[in-house]
């Protein structure tokens, strides 16, 4: 079974991208989802997170996802220190989910992976290539924050050109070009490689 790295910065319709990859019956693991459940129920991230950052970030029994935010986005240390608790245990936990998969390959969408070199970890990798300005205007409307907001967060992911050097395919979803025609190729390129 190959195993597929998908990775796009924010607003670049990576989620979108793997929703199609799914209705064509390909097993997809939604990091971001999945860390989020970690952060809130592993009693070992949840732990090391309350040493880093104190109980207070733990309010009503959830993480604070708001304060964490404004904490991380602000401080470089915070953020490779909230990576280092969380992105072992979701590769882990990857690692766990593709090997209960019965399918050919499976993906796992994740917006972090040329930053943390997580990507080696992939037989390939698949971006999705959108331009900044429209992928800024996608997360202003979708998680109603500042453009300033927008930007300061994505000062914290890779460039379009960092994930282009890590991917083996690349979907453009500029608006120009149709998606659903991509993925299909990407596919079937990755299914005869599989059966080669």
């Amino acid at each position: 079974m190959l195993k597929i790295g998908l990775t796009g910065g924010m607003g670049s319709g990576k989620t979108t991208v793997a929703g199609i990859f799914g209705v064509l019956g390909v097993p997809v693991f939604a990091a971001d989802e999945r860390a989020k459940a970690l952060m809130d129920k592993d009693p070992a991230v949840r732990s090391a997170l309350i040493v880093r950052f104190g109980e207070g970030i733990y309010a009503a029994g959830r993480l604070d996802r708001n304060a964490l935010a404004k904490i991380i986005f602000n401080d470089a240390d915070a953020l490779n220190a909230v990576n280092a608790i969380v992105h072992p245990a979701v590769r882990a936990n990857f690692q766990q989910w593709a090997g209960d998969q019965q399918a050919p390959y499976v993906i796992m969408e994740a917006a972090i992976m040329a930053e943390n070199e997580g990507w080696k970890q992939f037989d390939q990798v698949i971006t999705v290539a959108c331009p900044e300005q429209e992928r800024v205007r996608r997360v202003m409307e979708r998680d109603g924050l500042t453009e300033q907001q927008v930007r300061a967060r994505l000062r914290n992911q890779a460039s379009e050109e960092e994930r282009q050097r890590i991917a083996h395919h690349a979907i453009r979803n500029d608006g120009q070009e149709l998606i659903i025609p991509q993925v299909l190729a990407i596919h079937e390129r990755i299914m005869q490689s599989v059966s080669a």
